[in-house]
């Protein structure tokens, strides 16, 4: 089956199938982005279809900083403007033009949280082998990394890390020892590890019990977004359910887990998103209900200061 036509059919498997108390479960997208060929009344459909009740949102590819703004000011109730931080000044300029680029953002109030920083970052291809993405390989202790995790210790936000254990091949152990010790130099800040650092659930069963300030986003972490990536996500899932261990390990730590996106481009947005949702909601049905409110929004409200729903 072509993988359009079967995450089509998923979407509508789950959504038939998912009971009423889960379509009940307020959801927050911990972390999502804004690029310029989506429009971002189109995010607010989709949001409403879905029946998302909040987006941390964060600009790239085109919309501005300036457009964040206004849109999150026009939906104050669903949209939380994220900061910054992937892009050429992040990439390719010097610590004090990053630091400016920060600040700039920073000026406004209408920015709430910090977008993922991107400490490693695989080179991503299109099916054409064209380049969309570049390599970002930023170990933790380098200085733009430290520029926004002061950023957000200063502000109290939660600082998003991207790093993708699976991809990193022999620098994998260097870097998961820059970013436990990270950890353990800001013990009282929380830290969330976006896509489950492409790590299975002994890695993460393993950090939970060494670090109590990291938090799990499970962005791409399901069959839909896998079969559809070259990328080693972690596939949590087992069928349209949780697989035993990542269940085992979500009800004994329920205040680890958040949900999250992480829609990159429009077709993320348009294919992938309505269709991820639905199988998340089908998976709260079957966690118990504190567990279930938890990872659907709980976790992020508790740790970006959000309105509780």
């Amino acid at each position: 089956m072509r993988t359009g036509r079967f995450t089509a059919l998923l979407c509508l498997l789950c959504l038939a199938a998912a009971p009423s108390r889960a379509g009940e479960i307020p959801i927050i997208d911990a972390h999502s982005q804004l690029e310029q060929a989506i429009a971002p009344e189109r995010v607010i459909e989709l949001m409403d279809e879905a029946g998302v009740s909040r987006t941390i949102l964060a600009a790239r590819h085109g919309t501005t900083v300036k457009d964040l703004k206004a849109f999150a000011a026009g939906h104050p109730d669903r949209i939380t403007a994220a900061v910054r931080t992937k892009g050429g000044a992040y990439q390719n300029r010097d610590l004090a033009a990053f630091r400016a680029f920060l600040a700039k953002q920073l000026k406004s109030r209408q920015f709430a949280a910090m977008a993922e920083v991107l400490i490693y970052h695989h080179e991503k291809r299109n099916r054409k082998g064209k380049v969309i993405a570049p390599e970002v390989a930023y170990p933790p202790d380098h200085e733009k990394v430290q520029a926004a995790l002061a950023v957000t210790l200063e502000r109290s936000w939660p600082f998003i890390a991207h790093i993708e254990f699976a991809s990193l091949g022999s620098k994998r152990d260097s870097y998961m020892a820059g970013f436990e010790a990270m950890l353990d130099a800001h013990p009282d800040h929380p830290f969330v590890l976006i896509h489950m650092g492409q790590l299975g659930p002994d890695e993460i069963a393993r950090l939970i019990a060494a670090h109590a300030n990291l938090f799990f986003i499970a962005a791409h972490s399901n069959p839909i977004t896998v079969t559809r990536s070259r990328e080693p996500w972690t596939d949590m899932f087992r069928g349209e359910q949780l697989a035993p261990p990542w269940r085992a390990l979500i009800v004994a730590h329920p205040d680890r887990f958040i949900l999250g996106f992480d829609n990159v481009w429009a077709n993320h947005w348009e294919e992938l998103y309505l269709p991820q949702v639905a199988l998340w909601r089908k998976l709260l049905a079957d966690l118990p209900e504190d567990v279930a409110h938890a990872l659907a929004h709980r976790n992020a409200e508790r740790l970006w200061h959000l309105p509780p729903l």
